[in-house]
């Protein structure tokens, strides 16, 4: 299982960080040991002061496949959720500012909540589903699919140049605007269409 995750991938997120929008898909990786176990809680990590939550759709994918076309790409998942990347984000900008990879800000044990999935056929379109973060029982951040640079379909067209897709694998779409730091105690629920799919505590 390989962990494929796509940075910026909505317009107002690339704003609150002041990135640039790319010409192209940011795509990057997360190894197996990054997938936070359920029932355990996210342990903030000793090597940063800044963790930040960023909610995203994910897909699992079915089935083996390579060069795959946009067009055929509903094929390869037919599950779909919600999840956390987690990135220290001082760490991230720290590589960022001497233009080395982001892996250990991004990759770490632990970075990535996987949520219960879903049938996508509960969806009228993969197109156009809302989603929340509440952090202690407030929205932090929310989204719809709609609002992506790149489709998911497209997502996966683009990924499968480059790497086999293999079934289990899971592919993080990217976050929108609202990401924010996690601090000791916190209360973190993701939601897709208003159903909860995760809940995590931070320690």
């Amino acid at each position: 299982m390989k962990i494929i995750c796509i940075g910026r991938n909505y317009v107002n997120h690339i704003a609150e960080l002041q990135n640039e929008r790319p010409a192209e898909p940011v795509v990057f990786m997360k190894p197996d040991t990054a997938v936070l176990q359920k029932q355990y809680p996210f342990i903030i990590p000793d090597f940063s002061d800044e963790v930040h939550y960023e909610v995203e759709v994910i897909v699992k994918i079915n089935k083996v496949g390579k060069y795959i076309d946009a067009k055929f790409a509903h094929k390869y998942y037919d599950e779909i959720s919600v999840g956390i990347d987690f990135t220290a984000r001082d760490v991230q900008d720290a590589l960022k500012a001497k233009g080395l990879p982001w892996e250990k800000a991004k990759a770490f044990d632990g970075s990535a909540v996987v949520g219960d999935f879903v049938p996508k056929t509960d969806y009228a379109s993969v197109d156009d589903i809302n989603f929340e973060l509440h952090k202690n029982g407030n929205i932090v951040q929310q989204g719809n699919t709609s609002h992506m640079i790149w489709k998911i379909n497209e997502l996966i067209a683009e990924v499968s140049k480059y790497v086999t897709l293999r079934t289990g694998d899971v592919l993080y779409t990217g976050t929108p605007e609202g990401v924010g730091k996690v601090a000791e105690g916190d209360v973190l629920e993701g939601y897709l269409e208003g159903k909860k799919l995760f809940k995590i505590q931070v320690k």
